[in-house]
């Protein structure tokens, strides 16, 4: 099935036409998406899959994980993976020794490959999740070839819609992503933020 639908993307209204696949509460319509919302930094994007994730309904299976900021008072020092799950495990930090570096962070691309448990297709028993949800394809989570390489495998599979974050301006495997034949690419900004999470629940459901 196709849906239309009008979005704000690059400072202006665009339609978007995709076509799309959700199963969930017994819902299922025919055929594989990813939804990609880009923006700059600060701009929310990790809020909003948070409230995604919340109103999902309760039934749902998700899977994958948030890219949240490590403060000390006022002042950010670093960043942290948390699954949906409820592992959590520091990403990079200023305090991090490494040869990997983005901006004054060092990152800890070990602990982003562990997380990678997250994006597994299915889990120990088989089971698929009706949803995954990343945050995010950025500059630090690409350096970990694991992370690549396992996003390249979620993107590719046809089951499952994914729900992802990636950073604005980035090359390699993020612009990669955004190439994809079957991605739809949403822009994340102050004024269409607090209305996207409505959006992105109709766009799993596909039409009425």
């Amino acid at each position: 099935r196709h849906i239309a639908e009008m979005v704000w993307c690059d400072g202006k209204l665009a339609l978007v036409v995709t076509v799309c696949c959700f199963v969930c509460s017994g819902v299922c319509y025919d055929m594989p998406r990813v939804l990609l919302l880009t923006g700059r930094p600060g701009v929310g994007k990790t809020t909003l899959v948070q409230r995604i994730s919340q109103q999902l309904p309760a039934d749902c299976c998700k899977s994958g994980f948030l890219t949240l900021e490590v403060r000390e008072g006022a002042q950010r020092k670093g960043f942290r993976l948390l699954s949906l799950d409820g592992l959590e495990s520091i990403i990079a930090h200023v305090d991090i020794p490494s040869r990997h570096q983005v901006g004054k962070y060092g990152v800890d691309v070990e602990a982003i490959g562990a997380a990678c448990t997250a994006l597994n297709i299915k889990d120990a028993s088989g089971r698929s999740p009706d949803i995954f949800l990343v945050d995010e394809i950025g500059k630090m989570e690409c350096l970990s070839p694991k992370f690549v390489n396992s996003m390249r495998a979620l993107l590719s599979q046809s089951d499952v819609p994914i729900i992802a974050t990636i950073a604005q301006r980035a090359g390699g495997f993020v612009e990669e992503v955004k190439r994809m034949p079957a991605v739809t690419l949403w822009e994340v900004t102050p004024d269409n933020r607090d209305s996207l999470a409505a959006s992105a629940l109709r766009w799993l459901r596909g039409p009425e």
